[in-house]
């Protein structure tokens, strides 16, 4: 079994190639399958690479290159993997005619295995810690995929905000993390307190209400000022190297969530600054 981090450094390594097609708008063949919820079958004539499933169950008839991973769901092997079959939660069921080259590992119940069935590798139950670890993997990888097409939504809905914020941040990035952090700090006691007067309780509630996301859009506007450093044409193509660069810094024990929070204290002064620029 691979190390989480490793895992996680592949899984989001795949999501660029698919992404930075979208964003060139170019039809391209790829055979990586990442689904977050929803069933998949990959019939008897098609061939994929690595195939990936938060929630949902799997069925393969045809060919599979790479491994399969499964956090949720069941999975139905009739045709061959060439890699590692991982079921965390739901069962394996292998037909007469499936193959697998590699090893076959399940969280919850043994794999039912016909006859004539084969698995070169392993078939083992892995450990509770192992569970927890691809399920943190598969939980991470669900946020950082939502962060991805959120950012890229808003990037195609405002292109023009996205400039503005990438631009306050490249040319003022010390006043960007003094403004980050006061709004960090100053917007939750903003808004506490106008919640304890009558006057200003509408103002207190609409506040509560955006801190999360306004701390959100804070972390995707990070991702975008640090995408633009190494890549600075293409807006979607520089934001999802930006997420990539930053959702697998968070991996890093002790470290990842500090690297998490200085860029939400960042991203937010940098947009709080482009956001006074537009209304002066």
């Amino acid at each position: 079994m691979r190390r989480p981090l490793l895992l996680g450094m592949l899984l989001l390594c795949w999501l660029l190639p698919a992404t930075s097609a979208a964003a060139s708008a170019n039809d391209g063949d790829d055979n990586d399958r990442i689904v977050l919820v929803g069933s998949v079958l990959v019939d008897r004539d098609e061939t994929v690479n690595d195939l990936i499933v938060v929630d949902g169950d799997v069925t393969i008839r045809g060919r599979v290159t790479g491994d399969v991973v499964v956090v949720d769901g069941n999975v139905t092997i009739r045709g061959s993997v060439a890699g590692d079959v991982v079921a965390v939660s739901g069962l394996a069921t292998l037909g007469r005619r499936a193959r697998v080259a590699g090893d076959l590992v399940y969280g919850d119940d043994r794999p039912v295995q016909a006859p004539g069935s084969r698995v070169d590798g392993d078939v083992e139950k892995f450990k509770i810690g192992g569970a927890s670890a691809i399920a943190a993997i598969g939980l991470w990888l669900g946020f950082t995929i939502s962060l991805l097409l959120l950012g890229v939504l808003l990037l195609l809905l405002a292109p023009r905000a996205g400039e503005a914020i990438a631009r306050a941040g490249r040319d003022k990035p010390m006043l960007a993390a003094l403004v980050g952090l006061g709004g960090l700090i100053l917007l939750p006691v903003i808004a506490i307190v106008a919640c304890i007067t009558v006057i200003g309780l509408p103002l207190g509630i609409v506040l509560l209400l955006l801190i999360l996301p306004l701390y959100a859009f804070g972390y995707l506007s990070a991702a975008l000022i640090v995408g633009r450093l190494i890549r600075d044409q293409a807006r979607i193509l520089a934001f999802v190297i930006g997420l990539v660069i930053l959702q697998l810094l968070t991996l890093i024990p002790f470290v990842g969530g500090l690297v998490g929070l200085l860029a939400t204290i960042f991203g937010l002064g940098a947009l709080l600054i482009a956001l006074f620029r537009a209304r002066s």
